[in-house]
């Protein structure tokens, strides 16, 4: 099984929690927009030198947010406004979805939605 790593799952496996372990050997399918929210996740509780150690570290592979992507992730976000989900975490199921791969997350918001890897 292949997945798309959300910014969330990033965070634990940089940060070893052990639910998560058994994912970082894994390539790292994501977008530029999760590695954005995740270098300023380092810069803001490590430091530069930190984030920039993993962003070269990991292996990661990248899909496009393409015009089509960008309109049903909108309306996926509209359909569950209550939830206030971010727009990194509708673009990154979308693309899970329309690509057979299981949305890697451990945000409680994904936790019973289909085609969901929820690990605490």
């Amino acid at each position: 099984m292949k997945y798309f790593f959300d910014t969330y799952a990033l965070v634990e496996i940089i940060n070893q929690n052990q639910s998560y372990i058994k994912f970082a050997d894994e390539i790292i399918i994501t977008t530029s927009l999760n590695v954005s929210e995740l270098y300023y996740y380092l810069l803001t509780n490590y430091n530069r030198q930190t984030a920039d150690y993993w962003i070269k570290n990991l292996n990661l592979q990248f899909f496009d947010i393409t015009l089509g992507v960008s309109v049903e992730s909108a309306r996926f976000r509209y359909k569950y406004k209550k939830m206030k989900l971010s727009y990194a975490d509708c673009i990154g199921y979308i693309l899970s979805l329309r690509n057979n791969l299981k949305f890697l997350t451990g945000d409680r918001q994904f936790k019973n939605m289909k085609n969901v890897e929820f690990v605490n």
